[in-house]
């Protein structure tokens, strides 16, 4: 039954109209004529004479004429004149059929103070239909002896009351209006339960005012009590879920779609797999449940997963041109160097797809392309490569940019890119236009630009940029920023105001876990543990710069205890033992740190330059471990110049000096922090 519908004896035709009431039938007719002239009182005689009905009664049925016949505020007149009170006192539980004429009568009344906008009026009639029932029926309405039209005007308030407070902008009212139903649900049929429970849901969702928890009364002895809006939808949403699976309730593809927002905000995505997995087949397509169980699995991390997934949904005999599924497996290998030529295959498929109604998608995939472009470009083996692969990133960002033109993402990457490449002064343009774009209000612009400047020499401006950021960050987020400080400090020759703010960096990550105790959950915790290594190791190797060696070492086992395995921790113990004389010692740990982690370029370049001064028999070997360093991060300006001296000792005078130029470019727009660690 619509909204706008009502229970009703009266049989209707496209010739005629009749009220039927106690056995009698009589024609519409007549009582029309006497309402179109405004003889209200005359209207209800009649009826009331012909079909032996009180007054109330009678009142009802003219109202029902009224309103079916788009008469609304003729409605509300006639209406206006039931007594419910007066009403309540001579109905019987035994009487249904008289109790539901005479509630119907005040449902339609609500019906046409709503269409007239009158909601707090509506509102307040409606409470009065249920506080009716409750009268009427003192021990509630048994199911087996309860009339099925009178159930259905009584569900159609119940579902009503709460839409009416809203509209009305009662809030806190509308949400204990759910919450009273759902507790004692008046004999509602699942269907009807179902449309409250995902209305309740979808308005603590997104009405963006906090209900708080249920009242102490409404709890049960040991239940699950929601601690805000949030769990409590998902809880409402969960028990939907429940419901369709059992087969008690039609599926609604809209209770997925509010359950799969809900989760993804508190990062819940498992859960949803969860749910996905228990639907009968033939709900979904395959296809899309694949595309969906992709997005849950990248949701949390599960790269691998997702990608099997996706490459499942997007063969050929699938959906290979379906645009969500490209863009989300092109998304993913943008971040895996390994996987970045898959990627540009899927991007280009979705640029190529994104026509018609889903044109604004262009930009998504061009910037898509663009990533993947530049993450492929970082594992090119060939320099014409490499720079190929580069050039395409840029100008696939640029054209979503064109797409996109206030899109900050695109604008942050696009500076990064042109950082990397040590075309600086692009680089510096994009990093102001992100900050304004966002309102400084995010970290990784801040870093950018103070990555620039210091590339340009320019520390004391940088410096500036970095005390800006720390005005704008919260307490617990100023970690990179400080550590970027302390960095900055070190390069204006400042060592001990470096010392002083690890110190502090230090002091702050501690507070942090003392601030947060024990009921944190253990990702949050290790995290923690990775911030605090980072101390420990940017003060080992700020003290390793000073030849400070008591220090390192106290640093450097500080660091070990949160984290074992390390490869810059070796290399420091590696520099440590070069530093000292000890060669063998120092090769060692270099060798060491690669094998913990094959794409650690330090380690390289300095196993390739401690190599070369063994010999000529050790040159091709040195040779080789630059140029793989070069491959990984061919800014490398120690890489060059170790590089350089090799081609030198071997004879190479041509490439010895190309190398040896290239390190003193680089020297001179090298950053106190590689710029990779922002992307």
């Amino acid at each position: 039954m619509a909204d706008d519908e009502t229970p009703s004896q009266t049989q209707e035709s496209s010739t005629a109209r009749e009220f039927s009431a106690n056995g009698t039938s009589m024609s519409t007719t007549d009582v029309e004529a006497k309402l179109d002239k405004g003889n209200i009182e005359e209207a209800e005689s009649s009826l009331r004479e012909r079909l032996s009905l009180n007054s109330e009664e009678a009142r009802t049925l003219l109202g029902r004429l009224e309103y079916q016949r788009g008469n609304v505020e003729a409605a509300l007149r006639v209406l206006d004149g039931i007594d419910l009170q007066a009403a309540i006192q001579k109905l019987q539980p035994s009487s249904q059929q008289a109790a539901r004429l005479v509630l119907e009568g005040v449902y339609l009344k609500v019906k046409s103070l709503q269409k007239l906008g009158k909601f707090a009026e509506a509102a307040q009639d409606c409470t009065n239909i249920l506080d009716a029932v409750g009268r009427i029926f003192p021990q509630g309405i048994p199911d087996a002896q309860v009339e099925s039209k009178l159930q259905e005007m009584i569900s159609k308030a119940v579902e009503l009351l709460p839409e009416l407070l809203k509209q009305a902008g009662k809030y806190q009212e509308a949400m204990a209006a759910y919450r009273r139903v759902l507790l004692n649900p008046r004999n509602l049929d699942n269907d009807c339960c179902g449309r409250i429970q995902k209305a309740f849901a979808v308005f603590l969702l997104h009405s963006g005012l906090e209900a708080g928890p249920p009242s102490l009364g409404a709890q049960a002895d040991g239940a699950y009590v929601p601690k805000n809006n949030l769990e409590e939808a998902i809880l409402l949403l969960l028990v939907l879920m429940r419901k369709i699976h059992h087969g008690d309730i039609q599926w609604d593809p809209s209770v997925l779609d509010h359950l799969m927002y809900a989760l993804s905000l508190c990062s819940q995505t498992p859960v949803l797999s969860k749910q996905l997995e228990e639907l009968k087949p033939g709900v979904f397509h395959r296809t899309e449940r694949w595309n969906l169980l992709a997005l849950c699995c990248s949701g949390v991390g599960q790269n691998k997963a997702a990608m099997n997934l996706l490459r499942k949904s997007l063969h050929i005999n699938e959906r290979p041109n379906d645009l969500t599924a490209l863009l989300l497996a092109a998304k993913i290998c943008s971040e895996d160097s390994q996987l970045a030529a898959e990627g540009v295959g899927y991007a280009q498929r979705a640029v190529d797809n994104a026509k018609g109604v889903d044109e604004h998608l262009k930009g998504v995939g061009l910037r898509m392309l663009g990533l993947c472009l530049g993450k492929q470009a970082k594992v090119s083996s060939s320099d014409f490569e490499r720079s190929r692969l580069q050039n395409e990133a840029l100008k696939s960002l640029d054209s979503a940019l064109s797409f996109e033109q206030d899109n900050p993402d695109i604008i942050f990457e696009l500076g990064a890119h042109y950082a990397e490449q040590r075309n600086l002064n692009a680089a510096l343009r994009f990093a102001k236009k992100y900050i304004d774009i966002t309102g400084g209000s995010v970290m990784k612009g801040w870093r950018l630009l103070a990555l620039i400047l210091s590339a340009q020499q320019r520390f004391a401006e940088a410096e500036v940029v970095i005390d800006a950021a720390l005005d704008e960050t919260g307490k617990w987020e100023q970690g990179p920023l400080l550590r970027l400080k302390a960095k900055l400090k070190v390069s204006q020759s400042r060592p001990m105001e470096a010392i002083e703010t690890y110190r502090y960096l230090l002091a702050l990550v501690q507070a942090q876990r003392k601030s947060f105790g024990p009921m944190k959950i253990d990702s949050q915790v290790e995290d923690d543990k990775v911030k605090e290594f980072e101390v420990w190791y940017g003060l080992a190797a700020l003290y390793s710069s000073l030849s400070h060696w008591k220090d390192v070492e106290v640093c450097v086992k500080k660091a070990r205890e949160m984290k074992q395995y390390s490869a810059e921790l070796v290399h420091t113990e590696g520099f440590m033992h070069q530093e000292r004389g000890e060669i063998q010692e120092a090769l060692a740990s270099y060798i060491n740190a690669s094998l913990l982690d094959p794409f650690y370029v330090p380690s390289k370049v300095w196993i390739g330059a401690l190599l070369s001064k063994l010999g000529s028999n050790s040159l091709p070997v040195a040779r080789t471990l630059l140029s793989d360093a070069l491959r990984i991060e061919p800014t490398n300006r120690k890489a060059w110049y170790h590089l350089g001296m090799v081609h030198k000792d071997d004879g190479r005078l041509a490439d010895a000096i190309d190398c040896l130029q290239a390190a003193s470019m680089l020297e001179e727009s090298d950053p106190v922090e590689n710029f990779r660690s922002i992307l």
